[in-house]
């Protein structure tokens, strides 16, 4: 196995091959990541990992490798859930049970500071800060009930990871990592009403634990021209990818202007008041990537006008933020 999946774990699923293979196939559908059958076995690949299903006799062998013990934690996680939802149980070799969940680290909030009139800057600190913000953007906030001690998810004995619920349900949005140093991490808020992330970060919570799952969501895509559109709650993704997109960029964002901040005079960047009408008036060409993040109905409508328009899956992202 070569160092870029460097870490393993194996298991085994008792006379099943047939329904296990339907589970991978419909997993790897939906998912669209790729899947490729050999007469020996049936891998499906995702997050830079392999899932590989290998016939034995009367028992199929899983194996997974990855080239990080957390990405190993959740691949074990994915693959217990779906061959379960299919009715089949994996015997793992190793299960780390009772450990925090993969990608799980727990930190301190440093500071909150106000950056603009509708965002809040939170910089959270711990050991584990250098490797979030390092290959994806993006990563989960694990915050308790107020009042009530944290119960932080665990690994199961099946290898799943098991979350609290009733009282201790933990609320957990997902942000970008805004900046990021050896032993902090920066994330922006965006500010408004029935928030409870914003209620938590105006609380004072200075000093608290939290949790922290990932990184995930993805990184900046590689294109000869990436096209961004976005309203307030994309614009820490959107300040992101500007800054290591490679090739040119454009951006068109929904946002008033006090709260563009910096990208008010970057002259990539075009504030509009329907991202849709932006959207349509684009002219993607053959090597560009089009990045669209909003409210879940217009994210829905950018889908389906990109792929009415010819585009490959591949050559587009479009992203529910809330609603």
């Amino acid at each position: 196995m070569s160092q870029l999946r460097s870490h393993r774990n194996f298991g085994t699923i008792p006379r099943a091959s047939g329904a296990a293979a339907a589970a991978l196939k419909a997993r790897a559908a939906a998912w669209e990541v790729p899947l490729v059958e050999t007469p020996e076995a049936l891998s499906m690949f995702v997050w830079g990992c392999e899932l590989r299903l290998v016939p034995g006799g009367d028992d199929l062998r899983v194996e997974l490798s990855a080239p990080e013990k957390r990405l190993i934690g959740s691949l074990q996680d994915s693959a217990t859930e779906l061959f379960a939802e299919a009715g089949l149980e994996v015997a793992w070799d190793r299960v780390d049970a009772g450990a925090l969940a993969p990608g799980l680290s727990l930190m301190r909030v440093r500071s909150v500071t106000r950056r603009t009139p509708g965002f809040i800057r939170v910089r959270i600190a711990g050991p584990d800060a250098a490797r979030f913000g390092m290959g994806s953007l993006h990563f989960r906030l694990l915050l308790p009930p107020r009042g009530r001690a944290a119960v932080w998810p665990r690994i199961g004995a099946s290898g799943r990871t098991e979350w609290p619920e009733g009282p201790d349900a933990l609320h957990r949005p997902v942000y970008t990592v805004a900046a990021q140093a050896e032993d902090w991490v920066d994330f922006d808020i965006f500010r408004h009403a029935g928030s409870p992330t914003c209620d938590w970060a105006l609380s004072g919570p200075e000093g608290a634990e939290v949790g922290i799952i990932g990184p995930g969501g993805g990184w900046c895509p590689e294109a000869e021209r990436l096209h961004l559109f976005g309203d307030e709650t994309a614009l820490p993704a959107i300040a992101r990818m500007l800054d290591l997109a490679r090739g040119e960029v454009t951006a068109h964002v929904r946002a008033g202007y006090p709260d563009l901040g910096p990208l008010a005079a970057d002259p990539r960047v075009t504030r509009c008041d329907d991202l849709l009408a932006a959207l349509a008036s684009a002219d993607p060409g053959q090597g560009d990537f089009v990045w669209f993040a909003a409210e879940a109905g217009q994210a829905r409508q950018a889908r389906k006008h990109l792929l009415a328009r010819g585009m490959a899956r591949k050559a587009f992202t479009t992203a529910a933020y809330w609603g």
